[in-house]
């Protein structure tokens, strides 16, 4: 009898923290150590696909997680990369990424559905907040607005805070970027010099020939930015500086193009919300040393920057009640495009074509940039 009351008692606090985790509420924005239990609740939930791992630390010494989420089948597989949070006030990133969870996970659990079979050939790693130490000062009195990490300055300068997106080692420091440490885009002391862009850096590296894709969300504009932030490193460049024909080096921005447009028409499908597509010096300014940058040159065959609402009526500040909204648009603009690479890959006669074509043209184009700088 005793031994039947403690398992009917454990059962039901296993049932009542089930269902507190039920309830976590992907409408309002939530404070950094929610997020956190979070994410260990949806790995209790559903250990069969999902595991958390640590792959750095930032300056004031927090972990760094990420939700990996696929079917264990034993063999190495394909990766779809998401980051959220890289600049501390865009709230509305790190509420898209654990909405993208939410409905992932939910749409796994139907029996053959699409996402079922992507998870036995592809796994999600998906990092909720990648500025943990930014997002948490976000929410102190008065530094809502706050965007960068927290370091220090260095010598003579107090201010504080590294802008991670461009702290990135692809043609760091060169363009839309500032010297001085009291700016929202300081670039840091050299590239990597942040241990938050160290630490992505360091694990994609060992992983890029698996990842597929690069997705990172920030806020606000409405946009689809596709490589590259760097005026120099656009393919009419590429053109000039080897003397040949822009055909070749112009597939891969073509390409990119074409997908990135095709996710901003399913977006505007949803609520009727216009997405600009394009290179960040075409449709926004130009920049150096963003991830999603790095994340093509290091071969990554797709890198996007999604850039949430609004078209700054309240800018960062969203409301909570545009929350749902604002995810739903998204998530119909990232499926399509994963959706997209999933196919490219998983049709081999396509896959193979296709990523000999992409070697061949990134290493013209790489080689090519490099010479440029």
């Amino acid at each position: 009898m005793m031994l039947a009351s403690l398992v009917g008692m454990l059962l039901l606090q296993m049932g009542a923290a089930t269902m507190e985790r039920a309830i976590h509420d992907y409408n309002v924005y939530h404070p950094y150590t929610e997020i956190d239990s979070w994410m260990t609740g949806i790995l209790i939930d559903n250990p069969d696909i999902v595991s958390i791992e640590r792959y750095g630390q930032t300056y004031e010494k927090r972990d760094i997680n990420l939700l990996r989420i696929g079917e264990r089948t034993g063999a190495m597989k394909k990766v779809v990369w998401m980051d959220c949070g890289i600049h501390a006030r865009e709230w509305i990133s790190p509420a898209f990424c654990q909405y993208f969870i939410k409905q992932i996970l939910q749409e796994y659990r139907v029996h053959g559905s699409r996402m079922a079979v992507m998870m036995k050939e592809m796994d999600f790693y998906v990092t909720p907040v990648l500025n943990v130490d930014g997002y948490i000062y976000s929410w102190l009195n008065r530094t809502r607005l706050w965007r960068k990490n927290r370091s220090p300055g260095t010598g003579s300068c107090s201010c504080y805070g590294t802008d991670l997106n461009r702290n990135f080692n692809v043609t760091w420091g060169t363009i839309g970027v500032s010297t001085n440490c009291c700016s929202e885009t300081y670039g840091g002391t050299a590239a990597l010099s942040s241990p938050e862009a160290a630490s992505v850096t360091r694990y994609l590296e060992q992983r890029k020939a698996d990842v597929l894709l690069f997705l990172t969300i920030h806020s606000y504009g409405q946009l689809i930015l596709v490589p590259y932030g760097n005026p120099n490193l656009t393919a009419p460049n590429y053109g000039q500086l080897v003397n040949m024909t822009t055909t070749d080096c112009n597939y891969d921005y073509d390409r990119q193009m074409k997908v990135g447009l095709a996710a901003a028409a399913e977006m505007k499908k949803v609520h009727g919300m216009s997405y600009r597509v394009g290179t960040s010096p075409d449709i926004l300014y130009p920049n150096s040393g963003s991830s999603r940058d790095w994340a093509r040159l290091a071969g990554i065959p797709y890198s996007f920057t999604f850039e949430l609402r609004d078209n700054g009526t309240f800018g960062f500040e969203l409301p909570e009640d545009q929350i749902q909204p604002a995810c739903e648009e998204a998530y119909s603009g990232a499926m399509h495009i994963i959706n997209h690479v999933h196919r490219e890959q998983f049709n081999a006669a396509v896959s193979v074509a296709t990523a000999s074509l992409l070697g061949a043209l990134l290493a013209t184009c790489v080689t090519v940039a490099n010479n440029a700088f």
